[in-house]
């Protein structure tokens, strides 16, 4: 893989993640924009600009490439490289996650426990 796309998009925005994880199987836009919402139990919502400039800029950078386009709906799939890069990120998101869990000892139980973000939407 190209190592200027790992310097672009390593670590990469969350709405950037979701759609290329979205992508696990090929997709259209509106169906990235429900499967997000889906798969983020609708913490993230999804705007048609953002996914549309998104996937453009993918498409650009050879993360993704058209799947089949019809008179209505261009569903879209991972490239290899697409593939590579969602695998780095993970890897990425795993280690944040393990040295969070190393750190726990520091946070004091007594302390007001934050409410989990699932609970306020967010719009992009």
């Amino acid at each position: 893989m190209n190592k200027k796309l790992i310097k672009t998009y390593i670590p990469m925005s969350e709405t950037f993640y979701y759609i290329l994880l979205s992508l696990s199987e090929p997709r259209h836009g509106y169906g990235i924009i429900k499967y997000v919402g889906e798969m983020s139990g609708g913490r993230l919502t999804l705007g048609s600009g953002t996914v549309y400039g998104t996937l453009s800029k993918m498409r650009k950078d050879n993360l993704i490439n058209v799947f089949v386009s019809s008179e209505r709906k261009t569903v879209y799939k991972l490239t290899d490289d697409g593939r590579e890069l969602l695998e780095l990120e993970m890897a990425r998101l795993k280690q944040v996650y393990e040295d969070t869990q190393k750190q726990k000892e520091f946070f004091n139980a007594d302390a007001p426990k934050a409410k989990p973000a699932r609970n306020k939407p967010v719009f992009v």
